[in-house]
């Protein structure tokens, strides 16, 4: 048997610590965690049970005791945290959005690749249960010929001008947080797309506020979007085949239910799942997999396609005007 992989947390805010709960949760081993400030890093230690709180990321990266570290830093800080911990040997999981641009993905992905290690997105929704049977259902051709992804992910989030959500200096903006789950949905279900379409609404401090996403692809299929982060939407999607459709339940992208429904508007399919905690786990579990197996990338979202993810978002950013301090 080969030994577990012990993990490293590198940022502590929200999303580390629901990330690390569940690693707690589901019998994963987290060794260490490192944040800018040695008082963060002891709390977070603290409140979790790790045994290892570095007061840098430089210490986090260099930890012995650290196989594989999750960065979960602020968007423009992914790619410097990514490249840290890969340079000292540790494979990686990477929040999303993966990086700030498709460069800065290529960059890190280049580097994973030159040293031989694994780098993966956590885009948590790809190895969900739900998700793993509906990519089943399509591929039986349970669908028919799938024709439309429609799907969106709306919130109301913070309006406070500093924070991180409203700052075009931390990523700020509704598609980056929260529209790169129905692409990253889209692509899921139909690969790259060959147009893009997008229109949006800026906030006061200069980000995306609302912005509608159409991916044409070369079959003709289409995939409509829409990400908001002052307005709380349906958090529903729907995929729509010639013979049959699959609606996903609130919230779609995080453990939930579906139903295929045939164009008779009978269920064929109900489908309900029970996951401990956030679900967050799997995709813990999909790169101790891929290590223990010695595999370069899954296929489930190998680094290619987040790169090209990354290239999507870059177009759709350049239609809508959004830039972001430095680049």
């Amino acid at each position: 048997m080969t030994e577990p992989l012990r993990w490293g947390i590198l940022g502590t805010g929200l999303i580390a610590r629901l990330f690390t709960s569940d690693l707690n949760l589901t019998g994963h081993t987290v060794t260490a965690v490192g944040s800018r400030a040695q008082e963060s890093a002891d709390a977070f230690a603290a409140e979790h049970g790790i045994p290892r709180a570095h007061g840098s990321y430089e210490e986090l990266a260099a930890d012995p005791e650290v196989d594989v570290i999750y960065i979960s830093t602020p968007h423009p800080f992914h790619a410097d945290g990514a490249l840290l911990a890969l340079s000292h040997g540790k494979h990686v999981l990477v929040e999303k959005p993966f990086t700030l641009n498709a460069a800065e993905a290529r960059q890190v992905v280049e580097l994973a690749e030159e040293k031989d290690l694994i780098v993966l997105e956590a885009m948590w929704t790809r190895w969900l249960p739900h998700m793993i049977r509906i990519r089943e259902l399509i591929a039986s051709g349970a669908l028919g010929e799938v024709r439309a992804v429609i799907a969106d992910h709306d919130q109301k989030l913070p309006g406070d001008p500093e924070h991180r959500i409203q700052n075009p200096a931390l990523g700020g903006g509704a598609l980056l947080d929260l529209g790169i789950y129905p692409v990253s949905f889209a692509w899921d279900v139909f690969g790259a797309p060959s147009s893009v379409y997008a229109l949006s609404s800026p906030t006061a401090t200069g980000v995306d506020r609302q912005t509608a996403i159409v991916l044409g692809y070369p079959g003709g299929e289409q995939a409509v979007l829409h990400t908001q982060l002052d307005a709380r939407g349906p958090s529903t999607a729907v995929i729509v085949g010639t013979e049959a459709r699959i609606e996903i339940d609130p919230v779609w992208y995080t453990p939930t239910s579906f139903s295929l429904i045939d164009a008779a508007d009978t269920v064929l399919e109900r489908y309900e799942q029970q996951v401990q905690g956030r679900g967050m786990q799997f995709q813990a579990a999909e790169l101790e997999r891929l290590v223990a197996e010695g595999r370069a990338a899954t296929d489930v979202l190998p680094p290619a396609e987040t790169v090209a993810i990354m290239g999507t978002l870059d177009e759709i950013r350049s239609q809508i005007g959004l830039r972001y301090p430095g680049e």
